[in-house]
């Protein structure tokens, strides 16, 4: 049985580009956005467009790889968490863009193979050092979406703010 499984896809797929209850989705936000201003810093202790992607694209390939292995190779602690600037420059937003909506068509045709039994088995955490149920890694991406999804609303909005004061 697929039920919970084709739950989480829609939600996933609906917070992407559907028409959440909340109002806003990422394409919503990032297909409005000049790529001039995703590297910006609206404020010395928010994070830029940009880092928001680049550590939102480790953490589905972290997922992938757990998925796929049963094992991740990343912690919090890792540098990709989160890039330096000139790194994110260097890779480019084209390429982060490209990678975000990749590894998200990547997690849901991965999960389309899956039953809901799958979300019972259990992975090895290398954050959180320990086993855990699948259902802990596919819902907390989810929330991670969702949480991010709001930070790049605050982020865009004293973007654009900054950008029209100018």
């Amino acid at each position: 049985m697929k039920v919970l499984i084709r739950h989480i896809i829609e939600q996933l797929k609906e917070i992407q580009e559907g028409k959440p209850w909340i109002g806003n989705t990422y394409k919503s936000k990032l297909d409005g956005i000049d790529s001039a201003l995703v590297f910006e810093r609206p404020h010395p202790d928010l994070h830029s467009i940009a880092d928001i992607i680049s550590h939102m694209n480790l953490w589905r390939r972290e997922a992938i790889l757990k998925i796929e292995t049963g094992k991740g190779s990343k912690t919090d602690a890792c540098e990709e968490n989160w890039l330096p600037e000139n790194k994110l420059k260097a890779i480019g937003w084209t390429a982060l863009k490209s990678e975000y909506d990749e590894t998200l068509k990547r997690i849901i045709l991965l999960l389309e193979e899956k039953e809901d039994s799958f979300l019972e088995e259990e992975y090895y955490d290398t954050d959180f050092k320990g086993n855990y149920q699948y259902k802990f890694l596919i819902n907390g991406m989810l929330h991670h979406d969702i949480y991010h999804l709001g930070q790049l609303g605050t982020i865009i909005k004293r973007l654009k703010s900054t950008a029209s004061n100018a």
